[in-house]
């Protein structure tokens, strides 16, 4: 009699074990990966996501300054990148260096996206240039043509190698150095871890900063044209889902959750292009805060621009804060006999012309001047770096446009300065991110 083959039924233990195995081969199909073979004696290599473009948050603002500066028609400055160094110190033996090493080639990509704007000179690593230079000058180096030499007579003036008599290296007019100065960890964290029997879940979150300082420097006269000083934070989460317990005669551990965190380097490289764009605009004297504000990614100040109050005779200028939250106003507001409030008047880069957020600003302080005195702050750009001198005499041409604004409004009341910069040194105060104070006046009685 033929034997009649029936499969075995499986046991309790050998249904979960191959319950196990089909869940881990359930959780690998969610990997959206292909596999593709290069070669008929190779095996199958997996293989990810194309190959793209590497955008970052101030890509669009980059755009849009570079526009900016075709549009003025003026002659591109030449800049050099120098050194962009990692000095947080920050080392792990396992991991290697936490910080980026590649600040250098992160810059001259951010002047790259500029879109022609301004003309980068080779100063990082010009040792290929270098050699090629020696090689002339030894007359080692040809192109495969004949060249003839100036000043030669007869068969001499024929030669095979490249002649050369110097001065085709482009000067630079300013260079850009600096370095990633802070690593911060973990300068906020938070969470909860709840179990009951071993069975729980958990969440937590955690924060850290860097921090970048770059400078941009007069190639001929080595002289520091502008400093900035940028950091960011980054945050992190982590929730989870614990179970580790006994079923009967078997023991149950199992961990489900996600996790992730704002890229470390992308961070950094957007750090390094917004000071980038900031210096830049520094040495062009074209103020790139319109782009900046424009465009998402950005909020002048840790907050999006506000645009001009509609009541009272206040005006909240993108970057400068209320009077009610800006400490110099709050001072300016006590120190009022009639406890009135200050508002700010913004001025464009480098002139005694009112920004256009201005324009309607006249008109209320005009008519909230009747209810009794109160303050005007004077702001200008941050980028907006001249010497005492220069801004000494703008700060001039600046009050006198706001004192003839407000009598061609029908003003007539008393005007004065109550705090102004120091014309013999650097005496100017920050009043938000991207602006500063310039001068402080006092309108009324």
């Amino acid at each position: 009699m033929a034997a009649v083959y029936r499969p075995a039924r499986l046991a309790g233990k050998g249904k979960r074990t191959v319950l196990l195995v089909l869940l881990g081969s359930s959780l690998a199909g969610c990997v959206r990966l292909h596999q593709a073979r290069f070669a008929t004696d190779e095996v199958p290599t997996l293989v990810g996501s194309a190959v793209r473009e590497n955008r970052t948050p101030m890509d669009a603002a980059l755009a849009c300054f570079g526009a900016e500066l075709l549009s003025a028609r003026a002659r591109p400055p030449v800049i050099a990148v120098g050194d962009v160094r990692d000095y947080t110190g920050k080392y792990s033996v396992n991991e290697g260096n936490a910080i980026t090493q590649g600040g250098a080639l992160m810059v001259t990509s951010a002047l790259g996206k500029l879109g022609g704007a301004v003309t980068m000179a080779e100063r990082f690593d010009p040792t290929i240039a270098e050699r090629e230079l020696g090689y002339t000058d030894r007359r080692q180096l040809g192109d495969g043509a004949v060249h003839d030499v100036a000043g030669a007579a007869g068969p001499a003036s024929k030669v095979p190698w490249l002649p050369y008599y110097g001065g085709s290296i482009a000067a630079s007019d300013y260079f850009i150095v600096g370095g990633i100065t802070e690593l911060n960890y973990d300068i906020r964290s938070g969470g909860v871890d709840v179990a009951v029997s071993q069975l729980g879940p958990k969440a937590r979150t955690y924060t850290e900063s860097v921090a970048i300082d770059l400078r941009i420097v007069d190639t001929r006269s080595l002289v520091v044209v502008r400093t900035i000083s940028l950091t960011k934070q980054f945050s992190g989460y982590e929730v989870g889902l614990n179970l580790f317990r006994f079923f009967g005669s078997n023991l149950f551990d199992i961990e489900a959750g996600a996790k992730g965190q704002e890229p470390l380097q992308l961070g950094v490289r957007t750090a390094l292009e917004e000071a980038t764009l900031r210096l830049v605009g520094a040495v062009t004297q074209h103020d790139p805060t319109s782009c900046l504000s424009r465009h998402a990614g950005f909020a002048i100040g840790g907050r999006l621009p506000a645009e001009t109050s509609a009541s009272g005779p206040g005006v909240t200028v993108p970057g400068v804060r209320p009077a009610s939250t800006h400490p110099i106003n709050d001072r300016a507001a006590a120190s009022s006999p009639s406890g009135g409030s200050a508002v700010a008047v913004p001025f464009q880069f480098a002139s005694a012309v009112p920004a256009a957020a201005a324009d309607g600003v006249f008109e209320r302080i005009a008519a909230g001047a009747a209810k009794g005195p109160f303050d005007i702050m004077l702001v200008a750009h941050e980028t907006e770096t001249l010497d005492a001198a220069q801004r000494d005499a703008l700060t001039n041409q600046r009050i006198a446009a706001v004192v003839a604004a407000l009598r061609a409004r029908g003003f007539r009341g008393a005007v004065s300065i109550v705090w102004r910069a120091d014309p013999l040194g650097p005496a100017v105060r920050s009043a938000a991110s991207g602006f500063q104070d310039i001068a402080r006046l006092r309108i009324g009685a």
